[in-house]
């Protein structure tokens, strides 16, 4: 399985970019994708995560009714876009893909497949 990043760069405060991530090598729909990031020096932090056949998206409350997440089932890809981005949204995102459904599902750093991550930098 392949998860591959795109979007992203350098933006202004307040900015709207839209990240992608496409899936590859897996025949079936991921029960769950989602997105985390991680900033120089921090912690990996959970983003936004969608298990449409279970749950509503969830979304940490530093982004929560500023980032949306997106599914496209028919190619296995997932969108983030973001809005009203502030410095310290800066930060590596990484797509992530989970086949399965459980208690890690707030947690796409936790997911078993992530991609090699884009960097968005707020200024």
């Amino acid at each position: 399985v392949q998860l591959v990043e795109s979007g992203g760069g350098s933006v202004q405060t307040g900015g709207s970019p839209r990240i992608s991530c496409a899936a590859s090598g897996y025949t079936e729909n991921f029960t769950c994708m989602g997105w985390f990031r991680q900033a120089p020096g921090k912690a990996r932090e959970p983003v936004a995560s969608s298990c449409p056949r279970h749950v509503g998206a969830y979304y940490i409350d530093s982004v929560r009714g500023r980032f949306f997440i997106s599914r496209d089932n028919t190619r296995n890809m997932v969108s983030l876009q973001m809005n009203d981005l502030k410095p310290e949204d800066t930060a590596m995102y990484y797509c992530a893909a989970d086949p399965n459904w459980g208690s890690r599902w707030q947690w796409p750093s936790m997911y078993p497949y992530s991609g090699q991550g884009t960097q968005v930098t707020v200024s």
